[in-house]
């Protein structure tokens, strides 16, 4: 073994070097799946556990994580499996959680259908000037509510990880240029 620096030495000590900067608990990138998902809730349960994360912050920043890590599965553009396959799917994106100050920040980012971006826009925007007993509200309709059309879920995840939150919900859509059917999708929950 050689006690040389090479740049993959470099590279890799400046990441983690930001990465502990920032205060990253967590950190993965790569394609999701429910299997992942699990093992990934393993980790992050006892990550926030051994930190110190008191309990209820603990279930916020796990039900949010969770949330996010669902709608990449479900909702990435990016996916090694055919759309129309609804188990065992594997589709790319990210997710982050990192102690900002005596909060903390769940980011994921994955691409999604450009023809979806308004309908994100229109769910999410709303969320960002409703009071936290409007979000409970619309919480609880949502759960006597159909499923919305197209969704591959009961259209709670928003509202889960808004109720859950200490501000707005933040967010932006980056276009893709070597995709231009995709657009990148990021999101944003402080705890």
């Amino acid at each position: 073994m050689s006690t040389t620096s090479t740049s993959i030495d470099n590279e890799y000590g400046a990441f983690f070097a930001v990465a502990r900067e920032r205060n990253v608990i967590f950190y993965y990138v790569g394609y999701f799946s429910q299997n992942i998902i699990a093992a990934m809730s393993d980790a992050v349960r006892l990550q926030l556990a051994v930190s110190g994360v008191d309990g209820g912050t603990r279930r916020k920043l796990f039900s949010s994580f969770v949330e996010m890590a669902q709608n990449i599965v479900h909702y990435s553009s990016d996916a090694l499996t055919p759309s129309t396959q609804d188990d065992g799917q594997l589709r790319h994106g990210s997710v982050c959680i990192s102690r900002v100050d005596d909060r903390y920040r769940l980011i994921c980012s994955n691409p999604v259908a450009t023809a979806r971006v308004e309908q994100l826009r229109a769910t999410l925007e709303p969320l960002r000037t409703m009071t936290l007993d409007e979000i409970k509200a619309a919480y609880r309709e949502t759960l006597r509510a159909e499923a919305p059309e197209g969704s591959k879920g009961a259209g709670l995840g928003f509202l889960t990880m808004a109720r859950d939150a200490s501000a707005p919900l933040e967010y932006n859509f980056q276009p893709i240029d070597a995709d231009p059917v995709s657009t990148m999708f990021q999101l944003v929950a402080t705890i």
